[in-house]
This record gives C-alpha cells, structure tokens and sequence, in this order.
C-alpha cells in the first residue's frame, strides 16, 4: 500500500517551492546549496520525504526567509477533518488550491503578468476572459468594495 505524505509535510514542501519558484531557482540550484540532488529537492516539495529542522533551518537561508515562512496557512495539529464541506473547509481548499497554483510557472508567471496590469477594468476583462475560457464552474463575484480594498 502506497503511504500518504503528512498534510503538514505537503504545505512545507509547497511552501518550499513556492519560495523557490518566485525567486526563480531551480531544483538543482536548490540542491547544490544545501548539498542535496534535485530529486531530493523534488520529495521535500512533494511532501513525499519530511524536512528536518536543521534542513528547514538551511533551505530558510537558502531561500532568505524565515523557519516560519514555511508553516504559514498549514493546517491546525488537532483540526479535524469536516464532515461536511463547510464554509471553512472551502476557503482552506481554496487557500491550497491558489499555493499549488502559485507554485506552478505557469501560476507564477500568469500571476506576475497579471499584477502588471494596472488598470481595474482591464483586470475585469482578463478575469471574464479566462472564466469563459474556463467554462461553467461557478466564481464567486467580488463585492465592489472589495475589489477597490484590493486595488
């Protein structure tokens, strides 16, 4: 039976390449700083192998940010798993689903494109783009107040 990397290891190895890709380094680079091959690099992003506190303290020099950086959003020691998918469980979903995303390059460089654009209404017509393109799951609108808080 194949064994299921821990959540908690899964967000620090996301966390990890998320860090790692927004400062567009690569597995190798990674790997050389810390003495390790690529392959290593790739199971502690996975999750797939733990990331020791000596290590987490090397790859948080490596990637200049803190031990904590890699624990935020992780999900709560003693936090159950809902019966039902609530409204909390939706947003820690989403919250996952945006880090995976973000960690792709594909993510990062569609969000830093994204984030160039400065005017609202053309950032409008981006999102309506690519929902059409998407298809028909439905995307919560954002409250007009909301959209100009995060302008």
């Amino acid at each position: 039976m194949k064994k299921v990397p821990n959540p908690i290891d899964k967000h620090v190895g996301s966390r990890v390449r998320m860090r790692r890709v927004l400062l567009g380094m690569s597995q190798e680079k990674l790997g050389e700083a810390l003495s390790l091959t690529f392959q290593q690099v790739q199971k502690y992003e996975k999750g797939t192998n733990r990331i020791g506190a000596s290590r987490l303290q090397q790859i948080s020099k490596s990637l200049n940010v803190p031990p904590a950086f890699f624990f935020e959003g992780a999900p709560a020691f003693d936090e159950a798993i809902p019966d039902s998918f609530t409204h909390t469980a939706a947003a820690e979903y989403g919250s996952a689903y945006v880090v995976d995303f973000i960690s792709t390059m594909e993510g990062l460089h569609l969000n830093r494109a994204f984030a160039r654009i400065k005017d609202p209404k053309v950032r409008k017509r981006v999102v309506d783009l690519i929902v059409a393109i998407a298809g028909d799951e439905e995307v919560p609108e954002v409250e007009p107040a909301e959209a100009a808080a995060s302008e």
